[in-house]
């Protein structure tokens, strides 16, 4: 099956650190990383280790980091045709710092210094043979022009929904799914006291998505699809970083959707995608194949029998 897919694309440096250093002192770095990034890109790359046939599109600079970008995606066999490179420009960077002892990260990062991509650099056979459309609203215009021209093909889109950007709330309106961060809820709920997932779920249904899903990180993920909203815990793994766990938890997201499971089923195979990356260090390096998630359901199985 076939996966197009919209939106960012970096390159990252990730290193573990045992604390936060003060300003003005120098920290020596446990372990460092260098591995491709942004939301898509990395879902996508979830998704070919699952098998699938992927397609990216986005753009890079034509400096070090770009290159290293669209080798990272080929090396994945992720299709970049559509992968744009802009003159004289930076690519998307970022620097990635994590607490050895519990996998929390902060992120330092800068945007690309060059032109989005815009809708007239989508080919017309763009979504020729696609089965999904994943984006994640950071272009808006050409983002909601590729959801218009999925609509009319009848593919399904998903719209991975990190912050509540310009634009993005229309997006989430035209996508048959949304999954989102605690950050997004909270910026579309306006909620900054005592956060409750179900209520921000109830108040997404004016969305008029198939299934809205939230995610939690550790706390597993929430769903409301119909009037049935129901728990998915998370997985328990030994973490060494969560960087890119979301993003894969997209992947797995869409794969049980191509596969037709119940709704149940696939927020539960895409949590035990996402656990098994972080024990990683990288938003990539972790990432699971079909056989490492299908052990991880069969142990968890084995030992609720028991």
């Amino acid at each position: 099956m076939k996966i197009v897919g919209l939106g960012q694309c970096a390159l990252d440096h990730s290193f573990v650190i045992d604390f936060l250093p003060e300003p003005d002192t120098k920290k020596e770095v446990m372990q460092w990383e260098i591995n491709g990034g942004g939301p898509v890109a990395t879902a996508l790359v979830s998704l070919s280790r699952l098998g699938m046939d992927c397609t990216f599109h986005g753009i890079i600079g034509d400096d070090e980091a770009g290159v290293k970008i669209r080798d990272s995606l080929e090396r994945e066999h992720i299709h970049t045709t559509g992968l744009i490179t802009r003159p004289d420009s930076h690519s998307q960077a970022a620097f990635i710092a994590v607490e050895k002892a519990t996998g929390k990260r902060t992120i330092y990062w800068k945007r690309p210094s060059a032109e989005t991509l815009r809708p007239e650099e989508l080919t017309d056979d763009f979504l020729a043979g696609a089965d999904f459309l994943l984006i994640d609203g950071l272009m808006s215009e050409v983002s909601m022009h590729a959801v218009k021209r999925a609509k009319e093909k009848s593919v399904p889109v998903m719209l991975d929904a990190g912050r509540v950007r310009q634009g993005m709330i229309e997006l989430a309106h035209a996508s048959d799914y949304v999954v989102c961060s605690e950050e997004f809820a909270r910026e579309f709920c306006a909620d900054s006291g005592d956060f409750i997932p179900e209520k921000a779920l109830e108040k997404m249904q004016a969305f008029n998505a198939k299934a809205l899903t939230l995610t939690l990180g550790s706390r597993g993920s929430f769903t409301l699809t119909g009037k049935e909203l129901f728990h998915t815990p998370a997985f328990r793994v030994e973490v060494l970083d969560t960087t890119g766990a979301g993003d894969v938890f997209h992947g797995g997201y869409i794969y049980g959707l191509l596969q037709n499971w119940e709704l149940k089923d696939v927020t539960r195979f895409a949590s035990a995608c996402a656990a098994l990356k972080c024990r990683k260090l990288g938003g990539r390096s972790g990432i699971p194949d079909l056989k490492e998630v299908e052990n991880l359901l069969l142990s968890c199985d084995d030992s609720n029998r028991t």
